[in-house]
């Protein structure tokens, strides 16, 4: 009963991390369009914000396996934590001084404090109980993690699109003390969320420091990245994670921009039920805020139908394969890519923003599944997992080349192999019980 309750209160403590880095992750999204026009940035150009954010992944996150081994899950949680925080911090000077590489140290930085978590805590709540509910339970954590990306937009419409962002033309004809009062205020509105956020992270690495978590993984060097890289499952679905998290990353950092190419700014202008989603969202008039935060609003249900499904999804991976689960999901979010290429106005919307439903369950299930059964390398697969998030840093610019040349609707057409491949993985975990 003791074990249990220990278990239970470190599965809710944990599970505030996930809700942390979800809500940060997607908030960085909402800066992509200001960053674009502030510093007149092609499709590509922006996309690589996502790199410098994701390129920590792979840099730091076997280094952060290494560090966790000699200080501990705690320990490596509240460094993590300060390192976010840290990363806060530096948004300050960034908005400031208007300088685009301190934007990009600020991101590496607070994605780096993240790494730490993400390879502390998916094992840690994947061992939290039997192997066989490791998928529910990591799904469930992640659920949550789903509500902070749900969450995200609606505060970067609020406190980071609303504004109109000047062109460095228009920023130029201004006289001197315009200009000064301008660049305040695009100072401030990055500023003042990140500043709070700063302050939230620092009070929850307080809360880790006086917690008691069980000890479930071990903490003491255990087997080598040579023997992990020979788990085959595991391998394969380090690609899976790359492939899913960069075809995620991808569409989430374009919607905006994407909505704004097929003029739906006119659309929810002129349909009476998306005007009233919208101007509730915003809680004002839509010629009240600029185009971006308009179409920006509904970047909430991409992210929210993440939430949704993995709470299905938790339920369903219990009663199912969960490899199975994972090829329906991969399969479902084809075609409504599809359907969104192949149509326009609120159809092509409203299908792209449903993927996110089915984008739901792939990380959770997909990191279950390639960590099943190897032991005691689950601490050194979790690393090569966490690393793979990379693919946030390499599919998103690669999408915006893509969109830079092509279009929006062509450039989707690359999704749809990375989600091809996802749905592959799932179909050969459902016919295997063995890494």
């Amino acid at each position: 009963m003791n074990q249990s309750k220990s278990y239970r209160s470190s599965f809710i403590l944990l599970t505030t991390l996930f809700f942390l880095w979800g809500f940060i992750t997607v908030l960085v999204d909402s800066l992509i369009p200001r960053l674009r026009e502030l510093f007149t940035l092609t499709y590509f150009q922006a996309g690589m914000v996502q790199f410098a954010f994701f390129g920590a992944y792979f840099l730091l996150s076997i280094p952060a396996s290494y560090i966790l081994s000699k200080i501990g899950y705690k320990r490596g949680i509240i460094l993590g934590l300060f390192t976010m925080a840290l990363g806060c911090l530096l948004f300050y000077p960034a908005a400031s001084f208007r300088v685009f590489g301190i934007f990009m140290l600020a991101y590496f930085i607070l994605a780096g404090g993240m790494t730490i978590l993400q390879v502390a805590a998916n094992p840690y709540v994947a061992v939290l109980g039997s192997e066989d509910g490791a998928s529910s339970r990591l799904n469930l954590s992640q659920a949550f993690n789903s509500l902070g990306t749900a969450i995200a937009p609606a505060v970067g419409a609020l406190f980071i699109l609303s504004d109109t962002i000047k062109s460095k033309e228009e920023i130029a004809s201004l006289s001197a003390n315009a200009k000064e009062t301008y660049l305040a205020n695009e100072a401030s509105a990055v500023q003042n969320p990140f500043l709070g956020l700063a302050v939230f992270i620092l009070a929850i690495a307080g809360i880790f420091f006086f917690a008691k978590l069980p000890k479930l993984i071990s903490e003491t060097y255990t087997g080598t990245y040579f023997e992990a890289f020979k788990q085959k499952n595991l391998m394969l679905g380090v690609l899976g994670i790359f492939f899913y998290v960069g075809a995620e990353v991808a569409i989430g950092s374009y919607l905006v921009n994407y909505f704004l190419d097929m003029n739906m700014v006119d659309v929810i202008k002129n349909n009476n039920l998306m005007k009233s989603i919208a101007e509730s969202i915003l809680n004002s008039g839509l010629t009240e805020n600029d185009n971006k935060a308009i179409v920006g609003v509904f970047v909430t249900f991409y992210w929210s139908g993440a939430m949704v499904g993995r709470f299905i999804g938790s339920y369903l991976t219990k009663i199912m394969k969960p490899g199975k689960v994972l090829g329906i999901f991969a399969t479902l979010a084809i075609s409504l890519i599809l359907v969104s290429v192949s149509t326009t106005g609120l159809v092509s919307m409203w299908s792209i923003l449903a993927v996110g439903l089915f984008n739901s369950i792939m990380f959770p299930t997909i990191f279950t599944l390639a960590i099943d059964g190897i032991g005691e390398l689950k601490p050194k697969g979790s690393g090569l997992l966490c690393t793979a998030i990379v693919g946030g840093a390499i599919i998103p610019p690669l999408y915006g080349k893509f969109t830079d040349n092509f279009g929006f609707k062509i450039a989707l057409l690359f999704i749809v192999l990375c989600y091809t491949y996802i749905l592959w993985y799932g179909y050969r975990n459902s016919k295997k019980t063995t890494a």
